[in-house]
């Protein structure tokens, strides 16, 4: 089969369509007439880098990828939000539901990169970094000998250099709070488990503990399951532990609180600048556990969907 070289059309498309959207929102945003003062300083503000990129295409002294400075362009703006808005480019999106979803051959952290430092969020469970003892908090300040603190690694650069065939060997050196020095580890690369019910067991005849790593694709499923089994058990009490859980799906979060929560109880709501943004997730179904007693366990790991879970037990009787 014969390969043919992209048309320039074909390499300018992605600058084509940025400056499309641009003027399309800046169309819309005059014809609606709404001249307030925001209104004015976004439609300036998409001028100017519409003007800025067809500078660079037209007049910068090297050939540049277009595509790239949009995409860092994005990512960038995106930064000086918060840590939790980030911008996912179409080719980095099977990746990142690869984490949750999916099966692959890594190290076993959930990362962030805050600050121009990688840190790890929470190591998998089962996984080799978990077990090596690397934890929460921990910063990764350099792989196989090469510095990636303060170098502006991207989510697309850990994942090329921390993953990789199962076997195979990465080095890195860790910044750890308190620790006098850097500390080294030799990491084996190997499967990494999607299960995120890591354990469940009955402590006494009471109560039961039931151990959630992360809210994957399966979550609800196996809390469903594990919850069924301690209750045959005789389980009254619950012990939930989300130390070290980074979150994930948000709707396992609502559906593994919908088996606790009574009918009618709020468990989470969103709120944005317009009304649509607007969404309230109630209890809704006859929970396995309505009446029971629960206490949630959590640590600094313990982010996002877990702070959802946790955030809704304040008021109930703990063990």
């Amino acid at each position: 089969m014969s390969k043919t070289k992209n048309s320039k059309f074909h390499i300018k498309l992605p600058l084509f369509i940025a400056m499309g959207l641009a003027a399309g929102i800046l169309i819309g945003a005059t014809m609606a007439g709404n001249e307030s003062p925001k209104n004015n300083s976004l439609i300036s503000s998409i001028h100017k880098f519409s003007n800025i990129v067809s500078y660079i295409q037209r007049d910068y002294v090297d050939e540049v990828d277009t595509e790239d400075l949009v995409e860092t362009a994005i990512a960038k703006m995106l930064e000086k939000l918060d840590p939790h808005s980030v911008y996912i480019a179409a080719k980095d999106l099977e990746l990142s539901k690869s984490q949750l979803e999916g099966k692959f051959y890594g190290i076993g952290i959930e990362f962030n990169i805050l600050r121009d430092t990688l840190y790890v969020v929470a190591p998998l469970s089962g996984g080799p970094s978990e077990k090596l003892g690397i934890r929460s908090g921990d910063k990764i300040v350099e792989v196989d000998g090469e510095n990636v603190a303060s170098t502006g690694i991207s989510n697309r650069d850990v994942i090329n250099i921390l993953r990789g065939e199962k076997g195979t060997k990465v080095s890195v050196k860790i910044y750890r709070k308190n620790a006098p020095e850097l500390l080294a580890f030799d990491i084996i690369r190997d499967k990494i488990p999607q299960n995120s019910v890591d354990v469940s067991y009955m402590v006494n005849d009471e109560i039961g503990y039931l151990k959630v790593s992360r809210f994957s694709a399966t979550t609800y499923q196996e809390f469903y399951e594990a919850m069924k089994s301690l209750k045959e058990q005789g389980m009254t009490k619950l012990i939930l532990d989300l130390q070290g859980n980074p979150g994930g799906y948000m709707d396992r979060a609502v559906n593994m609180v919908d088996e606790i929560l009574k009918d009618g109880d709020m468990i989470v709501y969103t709120k944005g600048k317009e009304k649509r943004y607007n969404v309230q997730y109630v209890a809704k179904r006859k929970g396995m556990f309505e009446e029971g007693k629960v206490i949630v366990l959590l640590d600094e790991g313990s982010a996002s969907a877990s702070e959802i879970v946790s955030g809704l037990f304040r008021t109930m009787t703990a063990v």
